[in-house]
């Protein structure tokens, strides 16, 4: 439905869109600094029944690169992240069938831990990767190899 739809794209892509909208120029104000945008592996495929949080996703990548050129210059970088199923409180509605499932879909075996995806954060928001914007970085156990 179109209410549906404007509400994942409200949430999912223009979320981030309004988030960098109110940190760039508090970052300019600073010298610069990071920005490390949530995407999902959806950013990079299809998903069945998923179209608009699909087409937020694949946006984020976009809005992502395309805030890095215009401010890479003024020394902010800018990328995004994207998660394969993550073992959060959101998935603990599923029952042990759909979360072994879920778990197949990675060659790895296993969903995704919290912690791990919050290292790569860190990595990206951190001086060890200053010579890194305008990229995507899935963590998926092997979802996209596929």
């Amino acid at each position: 439905p179109i209410d549906g739809w404007d509400k994942v794209i409200a949430v999912n892509l223009s979320g981030v869109f309004y988030g960098m909208r109110y940190q760039i120029p508090a970052m300019l104000k600073s010298g610069g600094g990071s920005i490390v945008n949530m995407a999902s592996i959806l950013a990079a495929v299809g998903f069945r029944n998923a179209p608009a949080y699909t087409a937020a996703k694949h946006g984020i990548i976009g809005l992502t690169q395309n805030a890095a050129l215009e401010y890479g210059p003024q020394n902010i970088r800018i990328n995004a992240v994207g998660p394969a199923f993550i073992k959060t409180p959101l998935l603990s509605v599923l029952d042990d069938a759909m979360m072994a499932g879920l778990a197949g879909l990675h060659p790895i075996g296993r969903l995704g831990k919290p912690e791990e995806v919050a290292e790569l954060v860190l990595f990206l928001s951190s001086d060890k990767s200053s010579f890194v914007t305008g990229s995507y970085y899935p963590i998926d156990g092997g979802y996209l190899a596929q």
